[in-house]
């Protein structure tokens, strides 16, 4: 008997369709973290499993199952162990652990990858152009590869099993991949697929507006609720506000909190490793339990969203020689003025000196959640301050800077 446990989002089920095709007859249990553990023991306690192989693909068991897995080798069954995350490295100090996060020409892997090469090796799947390109694929959505080769064919390959869910994603994986030829998608698939990616950048849009940030430690950490598109959504959210450190994601439905990151300098692995959790350094996760429901729900859910960058700006705006505004959804008002090399930020009745406009940019982002106010606000805003029309401000707004900033002793 063959009895796989893997993980349940693309590069899991990727594993099992290898499986699938690679031996004749394959028990799979599609896990999470949260339930690998309690389904792997429960296997191998009972006595008719002691003839199986068992492979465990694209998670990682904890420290008493990995024990228990340890004594099962060592009375001669067999159980193998395949993952590329670096949380699991520890597996290679086993001749039954084989964890490889890149290969030797030092390209990201992922579960799916690694399979495919072993089963090769032990001569259960020959090299065929379908599986080839269904690997890759599943490699580079796995790994974000995809992004920086703009290959959106491994981005729609994720997309088409969130549409159809894993049943019939399977069942149709399972007849492409054994039917050979090119790996490609339907016309109705395609058209499909284009309409829900619409849907991601209204998903993405909506859950900006919600974003809220706090700070943990060192890191300053965006949070939204959220439960679709994971991954497209972190990154999304990542690039837009480049100024916090990740992005975490709760989903209380499923009791996840997932992590994402662009930034080099972040390992949202190590941060989640702290919480049970683990993952890649730029995508990890963990679950929502009594140590991490009041750090990233209870003392979340009262603060204001972040306010972003207005994007259709006339006059506010950062190339304005005379300066420009920042605010918050708490009505904290910065005023940025650029003072021969440096730059000064005005708020508070405080005054502070930067190097740099974007150094000035991200402190402030960083610690007051603001961002570069909106046209009529600021309007509405100077009309308070100056006592002047609204309509006369928007005429001559760099006027209205000027005497904003000689009524309040600015200086260049």
């Amino acid at each position: 008997m063959i009895k796989l446990f893997t993980d349940s989002d693309l590069d899991g089920i990727g594993c099992g369709l290898l499986a699938k095709i690679a031996f004749e007859q394959v028990n799979i249990s599609f896990c999470s973290y949260r339930n690998l553990d309690e389904r792997v023991k429960q296997f191998i306690e009972e006595e008719q499993h002691n003839e199986a192989s068992i492979f465990i693909t694209d998670l990682a068991v904890g420290e008493e199952v990995e024990k228990k897995l340890a004594e099962w080798f060592e009375a001669g069954k067999r159980v193998q162990v395949i993952d590329h995350h670096v949380t699991a490295l520890h597996f290679n100090k086993y001749p039954w652990g084989w964890v490889q996060p890149a290969d030797e020409q030092g390209k990201k892997t992922c579960a799916t990858s690694l399979f495919y090469e072993y089963l090769i090796r032990k001569q259960k799947l020959e090299r065929n152009e379908t599986l080839d390109e269904f690997v890759e694929l599943v490699r580079q959505y796995d790994t974000w590869e995809w992004e920086e080769t703009g290959n959106m064919r491994a981005k729609r390959l994720n997309d088409l099993l969130t549409i159809f869910g894993l049943d019939e994603f399977w069942d149709r994986m399972s007849e492409r991949l054994t039917a050979g030829g090119p790996f490609t998608l339907t016309e109705t698939e395609e058209l499909i697929l284009d309409m829900e990616e619409k849907k991601i950048q209204r998903y993405i849009r909506m859950k900006q507006k919600q974003l809220v940030q706090r700070w943990f430690g060192d890191y300053c950490v965006g949070i939204v609720f959220a439960e679709r598109h994971m991954s497209e959504l972190g990154n999304a959210l990542s690039k837009r506000c480049p100024h916090l450190d990740f992005i975490a994601m709760v989903n209380l439905g499923t009791k996840h909190i997932g992590f994402r990151t662009i930034h080099d300098t972040v390992n949202v692995a190590e941060f989640a490793k702290q919480f049970g959790g683990g993952g890649h350094p730029k995508a990890s996760g963990c679950f929502v339990d009594e140590t991490t429901f009041p750090l990233f729900v209870v003392d979340v859910f009262p603060l204001p969203p972040v306010y972003h960058d207005a994007e259709q700006n006339q006059l506010n705006t950062k190339n304005q020689k005379e300066g420009f505004f920042f605010t918050n959804n708490q009505g904290q008002w910065f005023f940025f003025i650029p003072n021969n090399e440096n730059w000064l930020v005005y708020y508070e009745e405080k005054e502070q000196n930067f190097s740099s406009q974007e150094e000035a940019e991200r402190f402030i982002k960083r610690q007051f959640a603001a961002g570069l106010a909106d046209d009529q606000a600021v309007i509405d805003y100077l009309q308070q301050q100056l006592s002047i029309e609204k309509e006369t401000i928007a005429n001559e707004y760099v006027n209205a800077l000027q005497q904003y900033k000689l009524q309040n002793r600015y200086q260049k």
